[in-house]
C-alpha cells in the first residue's frame, strides 16, 4: 500500500518531533472539520477524514437517528428516522448518519486556521512527549550541548528536547560558547513552562557527585560511599566520604596521585574550591572535620532535640572557622543537618563568668541601706559606680583609695560599716544568751561548703585588729633606758603589763608614782 506524498510528510515531521505519527493525523482532521464549519457557519458536528492512500481530506457531518419528530431534541446534531431511510435505507435508531460537506470552496482563511490548528496540536503533543521522557528523571545528570543564550538564561539542547538553565542554577565561574558539549543536572519539568519546559542546573550537588562518581573508581564501585554533600556554585564544596573497606583511605582516593582526580573535577568546575571531609557517625568528631581548614577546640551538643551543636575555637581561629561571610560554618552546618553555634575561647570563658555571677551573686543591695557611711561617702561611691553592697564588700583598699575623696580615714570608715552591715548582730544584755544569727554559707567553686557564724567572724576580726595594734605598737619601741641599762622593747612593753589583781584605783596610783619619779630623776 503506497501512501500519499501528505501521510509521508506527517510520518516524517512525527519522527523529527518524536510523537506519534496518529495524533499528526488526528490534528489535520480535526483542522479541517473546524475550518469547514467555519466555512459554512453552522454548529453542526462535523469531523474531517484522511484517506492514506490518496492524502485526499474529506469533511462529515454526523446526525444521531431518532424514532420521531417527537423526539428530536437538537435538530442541528439529530434527525428522524423517516429522514435517515430516505438518505440511507436500513438505518436504526440510535445510529449515526453522516452527510457529505464539499471542502474545495474553502478558501485561504480556512487555510491558515487549518494550519494553525495543526501546529497547536503538534506542539501540544510535542510537550506531552517531552514531558513523559523526562518526568521521571529529576537529579540525572545529563550530556547537553550549548545552543543559544536567551539573556541571563542558558539553553542547552538535550537531543529530544531544549533545556533551559537559569541563572540562580549557574555557576559565577563559568562562561559557555556554542556547541560546547557539558554535563548537566535534570532539576524538574515544568508543563506551564512557555518556552523550554526542562528545567537544568550547573550549581546542583549531584553534579559534584556524579563528577566524583565518573573520576573515582572506588566510588563507581561503591568501595567509597558519598555521605554527605554541601555545594555554594563557584565558591566551595565540601563532601563528606566515608569507607567500606578498612584499608582503603577515603579522603585519600578521592583525591588521587598528587591530586589528579579531584584536580580533574576542579576544572570541569572551573575553579571551584572543594573540601574532602572523612564521615563519622560520631557528630562531635564529624562537626570537627566539618570546619577544616579551621582548628576546633571542642565541640559539645548544646540542644539534641533542635539538633544543635556548640564549637569553641581558639580566638586566632575564629574567623578562619566562620569563613568569608560565614560560608565555610554556614556549609559545615548544611553538610551536618545540625546547627552550629560557634565561639571563641575569650566568648565562652566570659559567658561561663557570667553564669557563675548569676549563681553566686543572688540579690544586691542598694548601698544606701549602709546608713553608718553618711551621704557624703555614699555620694562619692556612686560616682565612681559602686552602688550596690556587694560590690563594695569585693573591692580591695587600693581600689578605693583611687576614689577621688576617699582617703585612710574614710577607708578605714568604710571597713567598719561594711563590716557592721554584713555582720548585723546585736550584744545580748548580761546574764542573758544572745541570739546566734543564722550560719552564713560560703560557697567556693570546686571546694566543700564551709559554714561560717557571722558572729565568729565578727570576734575573729576584732582579735585580728587587736593584735596588729599591739604589733605595730612594738615595732615603734626601739629601746627604752632604765637606770642606765638597756631594756629591750619586749622588756618594756612586758613591764608596763600591769599585774593581775591590781584594782583601777591602784593602777592609777602606780602611774602617778612613776611620773613623779621621772620628773624628780630629770
Amino acid at each position: 500500500m503506497a501512501s500519499s506524498v501528505l501521510y509521508q510528510s506527517i510520518e516524517l515531521l512525527s519522527q523529527e518531533k518524536g510523537i506519534d505519527p496518529g495524533i499528526v493525523v488526528g490534528a489535520v482532521e480535526e483542522a479541517i472539520a473546524l475550518a469547514t464549519r467555519k466555512f459554512y457557519k453552522t454548529q453542526e458536528n462535523m469531523r474531517g477524514e484522511l484517506n492514506k492512500e490518496t492524502g485526499e481530506i474529506t469533511a462529515y457531518i454526523y446526525k444521531t437517528v431518532v424514532a420521531d419528530a417527537e423526539q428530536v431534541e437538537d435538530p442541528l446534531n439529530q434527525i428522524t428516522l423517516e429522514e435517515a431511510n430516505a438518505l440511507a435505507p436500513g438505518v436504526e435508531v440510535g445510529s449515526e448518519i453522516r452527510l457529505y460537506r464539499d471542502t474545495s470552496p474553502l478558501g485561504r482563511i480556512a487555510a491558515q486556521l487549518a494550519k494553525q490548528v495543526i501546529f497547536q496540536k503538534v506542539r501540544e503533543a510535542e510537550r506531552d512527549t517531552v514531558f513523559n521522557e523526562y518526568a521521571h528523571r529529576e537529579k540525572e545528570v545529563l550530556n547537553a550541548t550549548v545552543k543559544r543564550i536567551e539573556g541571563q538564561d542558558v539553553i542547552y539542547d538535550l537531543g529530544k528536547a531544549e533545556a533551559r538553565c537559569p541563572k540562580r542554577e549557574q555557576s559565577r565561574l563559568e562562561q559557555f560558547s556554542i556547541g560546547e558539549r557539558v554535563r548537566v543536572v535534570l532539576l524538574k519539568v515544568d508543563r506551564a513552562a512557555k518556552g523550554p519546559q526542562v528545567i537544568v542546573s550547573r550549581a546542583a550537588p549531584e553534579l559534584v557527585s556524579n563528577l566524583f562518581q565518573s573520576e573515582v573508581p572506588e566510588i563507581y564501585d561503591n568501595t567509597v560511599v558519598i555521605r554527605a554533600i554541601a555545594r555554594e556554585a563557584g565558591e566551595r564544596t565540601k563532601i563528606a566520604v566515608q569507607s567500606r573497606d578498612k584499608d582503603v583511605d577515603p579522603v585519600g582516593a578521592c583525591v588521587g596521585m598528587k591530586g589528579m582526580r579531584v584536580q580533574s573535577i576542579i576544572r570541569e568546575l572551573r575553579g571551584e574550591k572543594i573540601d574532602i571531609i572523612e564521615y563519622s557517625d560520631e557528630i562531635t568528631t564529624f562537626a570537627e572535620k566539618a570546619l577544616q581548614p579551621a582548628k576546633v577546640s571542642r565541640v559539645s551538643i548544646s540542644d539534641l532535640t533542635d539538633k544543635q551543636l556548640e564549637v569553641i575555637v581558639d580566638d586566632t581561629q575564629l574567623s578562619l572557622a566562620i569563613g568569608k561571610k560565614g560560608q565555610n560554618v554556614r556549609l559545615a552546618a548544611k553538610l551536618l543537618g545540625w546547627k552550629i553555634d560557634i565561639k571563641s575561647e575569650e566568648e565562652k570563658r566570659q559567658e561561663v563568668e557570667q553564669q557563675m555571677q548569676d549563681l553566686t551573686g543572688g540579690p544586691s543591695t542598694p548601698i544606701e541601706q549602709v546608713s553608718e557611711l553618711g551621704d557624703g561617702i555614699i555620694q562619692k561611691l556612686v560616682a565612681a559606680g559602686i552602688t550596690t553592697v556587694e560590690s563594695l564588700a569585693d573591692m580591695t583598699p587600693e581600689q578605693l583609695e583611687e576614689i577621688p575623696g576617699i582617703g585612710e580615714k574614710t577607708l578605714e570608715k568604710i571597713s567598719v560599716a561594711v563590716r557592721h552591715y554584713f555582720g548585723h548582730f546585736e550584744e545580748g544584755e548580761p546574764g542573758h544568751v544572745p541570739e546566734v544569727a543564722e550560719p552564713a554559707t560560703t560557697e567556693i567553686p570546686g571546694e566543700a561548703e564551709v559554714e561560717i557564724a557571722p558572729a565568729v567572724v565578727a570576734d575573729a576580726e576584732a582579735e585580728a585588729e587587736n593584735a596588729a595594734d599591739v604589733l605595730k605598737e612594738i615595732e615603734s619601741i626601739e629601746s627604752v633606758e632604765t637606770d642606765g641599762d638597756s631594756v629591750s622593747a619586749e622588756e618594756a612593753a612586758i613591764e608596763d603589763v600591769p599585774e593581775a589583781g591590781d584594782t583601777p584605783e591602784e593602777i592609777e596610783s602606780d602611774a602617778s608614782e612613776e611620773q613623779a619619779a621621772k620628773e624628780d630623776g630629770a
